[in-house]
């Protein structure tokens, strides 16, 4: 005969497998979560957006070309900071939050540092080609500059019709710039970037070349400073 208490203690065997099935569970779903978003949030505020390609050592010096990009500063400051970007990373746009504004009013401005933007749109964000061609599209009337910090600002909202939009915002002229856009006038220029960029040993955004010197990922701004000053100091 079963007795009353062996009831109760096969029921709460039985509660008690279910639960610890359950946690286990969460765990293994949790750590999943957390490998595919590539660690911790600490680890993500810094690390590239990753694409497949042979990549440098970090910090090795490498001779890149800033081609015929746009340049903001003295064209004959001391110091050249080359990234290779892209407009839908998020850590790119971390970068430009943080390092970039800042390296602009420390070092740009002041005749130190010249910076060129090349761009390096990921295949798998597919907002970042339109994006890259905008921008040059603007360049093509003198508003690169403009553009550039257009996009990233509002990097959630990136389409074909916002790009007009921000056109018409920043006074270009309409027609003009949505031909370039529509037409894909400026795709192989930034097809071109890419290429250098591989060649570079580029294999996520963002990366920087201070004086051909790498720096990858959305660094703090002390780390970017750290590096000009010392090519300033040679």
């Amino acid at each position: 005969m079963v007795k009353e208490e062996d009831i109760i203690f096969a029921i709460t065997k039985q509660n008690v497998w279910k639960v610890t099935t359950t946690v286990l569970l969460i765990l293994v779903v949790a750590f999943i979560v957390k490998d595919e978003l590539g660690g911790s949030a600490g680890t993500n505020l810094v690390q590239p957006t990753q694409q497949n390609a042979p990549a440098a050592a970090q910090g090795a010096v490498v001779p890149v070309s800033a081609d015929d990009d746009a340049v903001l500063g003295d064209p004959n400051a001391p110091v050249t900071v080359i990234e290779f970007s892209d407009f839908e990373c998020p850590f790119c746009g971390r970068a430009y939050e943080d390092a970039v504004k800042q390296m602009k009013k420390e070092y740009v401005e002041t005749g130190k540092v010249k910076f060129v933007y090349r761009d390096y749109p990921l295949s798998f964000h597919p907002q970042a080609q339109k994006a890259a061609e905008a921008a040059e599209c603007a360049g093509d009337q003198g508003k690169y500059w403009e553009m550039h910090d257009k996009l990233f600002e509002n990097q959630q909202s990136l389409s074909v019709e916002n790009h007009k939009k921000w056109a018409a915002e920043l006074g270009l002229n309409s027609a003009t710039f949505n031909d370039c856009l529509d037409s894909g006038k400026n795709a192989e220029e930034v097809q071109k970037d890419s290429q250098d960029g591989n060649a570079a040993g580029v294999s996520g955004t963002p990366t920087f070349y201070i004086n051909g010197q790498e720096l990858v990922g959305a660094v703090p701004y002390a780390q970017l400073k750290a590096v000009i000053e010392s090519k300033l100091s040679e």
